[in-house]
């Protein structure tokens, strides 16, 4: 589980397709002690749960392996992921952690699209668009994790939202370079998924 506050931002210093393509092992830079990097550890990078599979440290950086396999591939923003990206990162939540955004899963939901960007004194509105399938989960002031970050929603129009990114989010993670026609990938609430699930079965 995650909180959807980052905690760094990766570069990606290698991606390699594998398995005629079905699988990408990605090599992401970061800041983050490599002593405390375990194989098997979780990372969210760009909303996504990846699985360590191998670390290290060359030229005085820490380095982290991650497999994007078919499915995450095929929803998520990771098929268009290459040398030189950014990404947004945060290590897995452990008990006893404050809980500064929300509950976060890292199973990223699908892509939305970016339509509109306002900037405005030190800070930026996005207008985003998704699929209607994910688009009933989202409600205005309620909770959304775009690319990694747990944001508030400001307002909703059928399948289009919109978010505002205050200074410090803008700092310390990737949204300052978002541009229209982006795609960026979307985890829903997951109370508002279960909400709906049960409203379903009455």
């Amino acid at each position: 589980m995650f909180t959807g506050i980052v905690t760094d931002i990766g570069e990606i210093t290698n991606l390699k397709p594998v398995a005629q393509g079905q699988l990408h092992r990605i090599r992401i830079a970061c800041d983050y002690d490599q002593t405390t990097i375990a194989d098997g550890a979780s990372i969210a990078c760009n909303g996504v749960c990846l699985t360590v599979v191998a670390s290290g440290i060359a030229d005085g950086k820490t380095w982290f392996d991650v497999d994007a396999a078919a499915e995450t591939l095929g929803m998520t923003t990771a098929k268009h992921w290459a040398q030189g990206g950014r990404l947004n990162l945060e290590r897995a939540l452990k008990i006893g952690d404050e809980l500064g955004g929300h509950i976060v899963a890292g199973h990223a939901d699908g892509i939305a699209t970016i339509v509109k960007r306002d900037d405005l004194p030190d800070m930026a509105r996005f207008e985003l668009r998704t699929s209607r399938e994910l688009a009933r989960f989202i409600a205005a002031k309620g909770s959304i994790t775009l690319d990694g970050v747990s944001l508030t929603v400001n307002t909703v129009d059928d399948v289009s939202f919109s978010v505002l990114i205050i200074p410090h989010t803008l700092s310390v993670t990737t949204l300052s370079g978002w541009k229209t026609g982006s795609e960026v990938n979307i985890e829903v609430d997951l109370m508002a998924r279960y909400a709906a699930r049960l409203s379903e079965m009455k």
